[in-house]
């Protein structure tokens, strides 16, 4: 693997944390993170995991109690015809659980038709396990969901999966019901897996609806869910994810990447899980809300920037503005037309005007000429980035 890593790109996004951390008093909006602390009873069960000294090995794929309260939601939220907590693994965090799933699932040279824009941190781990990622377009004309008989196009005997992110990063887009059941209609006919990262199940606004791929008849035993409580339960830091899969076959060669990669997943961490699925799903709903009045906030003071510079229209989920850049744009006082835009306009609003934000080209190809700033952040936090926008580029 060693030389194979030296292919795979390091994301942009780790360099803009490098550019941030030299700024002071910078507005952190390159980070998906919410402006929110964890739950109470987040806390409560961690602390009182720790004072029952709950910090010894415990099983590979979770705690029992934990994958209980897992199958539970599956079955009550999602409509996952999930039967046994044989079916879950606990992961540390939402990218663990894509990682061992793709290295348990692919073989070399395995395709998986993925999303453009997409985050590159998938994209990665895809090719760490010797897949090969096959861009599919999102539209913006579309409310940045694909075009699904350009995506069936693009199936080939070497496909081996889907991967469904929605709603999406970086765009904040959401798939229709009619578009899940056409992805599973085309997942059932040439026989192909779906990996559904639903990591921002919670956040849909405008009345949308999160549907899961695998609660429509017969998807449960060719997906595989991933879910996180980093962005629910704002837990970020914390590491805490997990996944369901119904073929033992798969799930044994899940499960060996799973413990030679962690052995288990952070005990007091799990406890915690436990204090939100038992007791902070009212926090959640209330994050919901309140996301999306920033989101409200944020996307009028770009519109009320005036110049032009930065346009689009709301998300319907996640919390992230994926924005437009006017193409005549270019940094004040340079020639010609530079390599990249996206990465031109981020390198700018950092450094004059302390905004973070990351550039649409590090999320693919038709991410060129966008910028994704996260709207999840506190409201001064918000105002204070988008009065900073509004003296750099109404000029």
């Amino acid at each position: 693997m060693g030389e194979r890593l030296d292919s795979i790109p390091f994301s942009g996004i780790m360099r803009i944390r490098d550019m941030m951390f030299g700024i002071e008093n910078p507005y952190r909006l390159d980070q998906g993170d919410v402006g929110f602390d964890a739950p109470d009873a987040v806390k409560t069960g961690m602390s009182r995991a720790i004072a029952e000294n709950r910090t010894h090995y415990v099983q590979t794929v979770g705690i029992p109690r934990l994958r209980e309260l897992i199958v539970d939601k599956l079955q009550n939220q999602n409509k996952i015809p999930i039967e046994s907590v044989d079916d879950v693994m606990v992961t540390n965090g939402g990218i663990h659980g894509l990682y061992v799933i793709f290295h348990g699932l692919l073989e070399p040279g395995d395709e998986v038709l993925c999303a453009d824009p997409m985050w590159p941190s998938t994209r990665g781990t895809i090719q760490s396990a010797q897949g090969v990622p096959v861009d599919c377009p999102l539209y913006e004309s579309r409310r940045w969901r694909p075009d699904l008989d350009e995506l069936e196009s693009k199936v080939t005997q070497k496909t081996r999966a889907i991967l469904l992110n929605s709603p999406q990063n970086p765009t904040g887009g959401v798939l229709t019901k009619a578009d899940i059941e056409r992805i599973a209609a085309i997942a059932q006919e040439r026989d192909l897996w779906v990996i559904s990262d639903e990591a921002y199940e919670d956040i849909v606004f405008d009345g949308e609806r999160h549907v899961s791929i695998a609660s429509l008849p017969g998807m449960y035993d060719r997906t595989i869910s991933v879910y996180t409580f980093s962005k629910s339960y704002a837990m970020t830091g914390l590491r805490l994810g997990y996944f369901a899969i119904n073929d033992p076959v798969i799930a044994d060669r899940i499960k060996k990447v799973l413990y030679y990669t962690c052995s288990n997943t952070g005990t007091v961490v799990q406890w915690g899980g436990v204090g939100g699925l038992e007791g902070a799903k009212n926090q959640v709903e209330a994050y919901r809300v309140e996301l999306q009045a920033r989101r409200d906030l944020f996307y009028e003071g770009i519109r009320e920037l005036g110049s032009g510079v930065l346009s689009g229209e709301p998300p319907k989920g996640a919390f992230y503005a994926f924005l437009r850049i006017d193409p005549a744009w270019r940094p004040p006082g340079s020639a010609g037309t530079p390599e990249s835009l996206s990465w031109a306009l981020v390198e700018y609003l950092i450094k004059e005007g302390r905004i973070g934000c990351v550039p649409g080209a590090d999320f693919g190809t038709h991410g060129e000429g966008y910028i994704r700033l996260a709207f999840g952040k506190n409201r001064d936090e918000l105002t204070g980035a988008l009065a900073s926008m509004k003296a750099l580029l109404n000029v």
